[in-house]
């Protein structure tokens, strides 16, 4: 172990002199750090919002009497004097409140590099930590660099460059142009003649004149092994770099690099780091580490500092937690409704399922009905069964054919309701008949159908008409000037007419003969036709929620149409000052909305309404005496005017 002790210091002092391990020495046996400090100046002065200063304002107390206010500070006897802004010297700072804005918040802290830990021969790399919801983030590194430490770096890229210099990079230096051109002058006169001639000639032109080409001559007389050395020195650039340049100077990643031209004190760099905030975050720790190199030696570890805490305060915590309800009115009884396509044969009123569709929307209706059975909310109380007809054929026939095709469809059905009986009877404890009436042991429930009709359906065929791309401007017109027809018969006979009657009866007719069902239910267990409730407000809470979570624009968006109090929270959030004291002034002025009316009017620039704002809020709830501290429009008017002093209302 001795013997690896000797020969490290044996290296090391190949490297600094030993002036310069004494210092070394000195720094280690005293643990000489470096500084970081949160600097003496409000956190209002990084951040842009319009004050005007007034050397005097008025406010009043809770009795209406008026009380002048000055700019002032204290005097030696402690005693309240009216002065210019006087600038407090700096002091080291540990932790401080700092305020989110616009989701976002900006960290300042000095990095204090004491005399001791600087020389010209020196470099200081400084490594600021910031710890975020307990995940440690490594911000950009501070560089110090003593003015003989950057000399070396400056020399070490200049003996670099006369490197590269030396390196042949024009390809004629490689060639014996001396032995070409008399080669060509004896045995190629015609190639020579070329030299004082510039007309271009192209190199497969120049070798069929010739029979050799111009590559080829160039080629035998360049001195390969001046390229082959060339070439060799060419692939030790990378080498070469690393030897001149032991540490290259760093442009990128960096928040500073500054070279210092002489030692007079301690060195301060004002370091800011922007956060984006985000839910949770309360509270940012920053420390700092660093090393200090001779050359490409670390000579030195400056022990790391201990952390500056900062507490970040957001308008966000002034949203009202409180739920929000609707009120909503329940109706004992609702209905429901479906229709379907069930085709017939002309003239018949049987359910036929091998028919068109008739299977599958059959099967839908099945699947409604069950489902409606199935309902833990709605019991069923009745179904209306409507069926209507095309308009061909006398309107009386239609009328008792449609009369009798509803009556087969309720039968139908309830025969599916028979099949299901049993099954539904396990699960929920009822029975089903076909008298019409649904039986439970507990009590009794009718479940009746309905049969009506629709004989020819011409409020549909209207519709259908006039949203038909198929029929042109002028069909229509044709089409509407028979509606006044009041008898059906007469009107049908009339379209026949037409050219274009056969498209009516081929491609729209089929669409009228619907069944439509009208499903009749009521709330279980409810007793009252009517009863009024209130429920949760859930756009409105996700409104709140965002304003929680900094998600500014998603809150202004869900809480614009209530403009309420926290709709004024989220547009203060967003710095929309004039869309939230316009809901400001309209509230009651309790102690949480006459804050917020100080924090808009000082960016407003109303200092008098915002210094009696405040005041009217802290003689409401005292606690915003200490709250006025942590937001930099309202710490501002306090410094500015002294308002937390006992003399004040």
């Amino acid at each position: 172990m001795a013997k690896n002790l000797t020969t490290f210091m044996f290296s090391l002092l190949l490297f600094i002199s030993c002036g310069t391990q004494k210092k070394v020495d000195r720094l280690m046996q005293d643990s000489i750090s470096a500084e970081i400090s949160i600097p003496d100046s409000d956190v209002s002065d990084s951040l842009q919002f319009d004050i005007a200063k007034a050397d005097t304002i008025v406010v009043h107390d809770a009795d209406d009497n008026e009380i002048l206010i000055m700019n002032a500070v204290k005097d030696e006897d402690g005693e309240m004097v009216a002065t210019d802004f006087i600038e407090a010297s700096r002091v080291v700072a540990r932790f401080r409140n700092v305020a989110e804005r616009h989701g976002k918040v900006d960290l300042q802290f000095d990095i204090i590099v004491p005399e001791r830990l600087q020389d010209s021969k020196w470099q200081l790399r400084f490594y600021p930590e910031m710890v975020v919801l307990g995940d440690s983030v490594s911000l950009d590194p501070v560089i110090v660099t003593g003015r003989d430490y950057r000399r070396a770096q400056l020399r070490g890229y200049q003996q670099y460059e006369r490197f590269l210099r030396s390196l042949d990079t024009d390809p004629d230096r490689l060639m014996d142009d001396y032995q070409l051109e008399i080669f060509l002058k004896r045995n190629l006169p015609q190639i020579y003649a070329l030299k004082t001639d510039t007309t271009y000639v192209s190199d497969e032109r120049f070798s069929s004149l010739f029979g050799v080409s111009e590559k080829d001559a160039i080629d035998h007389y360049t001195n390969h092994l001046r390229l082959r050395y060339n070439d060799y020195r060419r692939s030790l650039t990378d080498k070469k770099f690393r030897r001149f340049v032991k540490v290259p100077i760093e442009n990128e990643g960096l928040r500073l690099d500054t070279v210092m031209q002489a030692v007079n004190g301690d060195f301060i760099y004002k370091y800011t780091q922007t956060v984006m905030t985000r839910p949770k975050l309360r509270r940012v720790d920053i420390s700092l580490a660093g090393s200090i190199y001779e050359q490409d030696n670390r000579i030195y570890t400056i022990p790391q500092t201990g952390p500056l805490t900062y507490y970040i305060s957001s308008i966000s915590a002034f949203a009202d937690l409180s739920e929000r309800y609707l009120s909503e009115v329940i109706e004992r009884s609702v209905e429901a409704n479906t229709a379907c396509y069930i085709d017939f044969a002309q003239g018949s009123h049987d359910v036929n399922l091998s028919l068109s569709d008739n299977m599958a929307e059959i099967s839908r209706i099945q699947d409604n009905l069950l489902s409606l059975l199935q309902n833990e909310t709605y019991e069923l109380d009745s179904i209306v069964v409507t069926a209507s007809a095309s308009p061909e054929g006398r309107f009386s026939a239609n009328d008792a054919l449609s009369q009798k095709r509803s009556e087969a469809v309720s039968r139908y059905f309830g025969a599916y309701l028979k099949r299901v009986r049993d099954s539904l009877s396990s699960a929920e404890g009822l029975r089903i008949s076909l008298d019409e009436e649904f039986r439970s042991t507990e009590k009794s429930l009718d479940l009746r159908f309905v049969s009506r009709n629709n004989p020819e359906n011409w409020n549909m065929l209207d519709a259908i008409v006039e949203s038909d791309d198929e029929i042109d401007e002028a069909q229509k017109e044709e089409y509407r000037k028979l509606k006044p027809v009041s008898d059906p018969d007469v009107r049908e006979k009339m379209m026949q007419s037409y050219p274009w009657y056969p498209y009516f009866r081929q491609n729209l007719y089929p669409r009228l003969r619907t069944v439509c069902f009208d499903f009749h239910l009521h709330r279980k267990g409810m007793v009252k036709d009517t009863v009024h409730t209130t429920v949760l407000d859930s756009t409105y809470m996700r409104g709140v929620q965002a304003i929680r979570d900094m998600d500014y624009e998603t809150a202004v968006t869900l809480l614009r149409p209530y403009a309420d109090y926290n709709t004024a929270v989220a547009y203060c959030c967003m710095d929309y000052n004039e869309s939230a004291l316009s809901i400001l002034s309209s509230l009651e002025r309790n102690a949480r909305v006459n804050y917020m009316l100080a924090v808009v009017y000082a960016r407003k620039g109303r200092i008098s309404d915002a210094v009696q704002s405040y005041l009217d809020a802290c003689a409401q709830d005292a606690s915003y005496v200490h709250r006025g501290n942590l937001d930099p429009e309202v710490s501002s008017l306090i410094r500015e005017y002294g308002l937390n002093r006992q003399d004040l209302p």
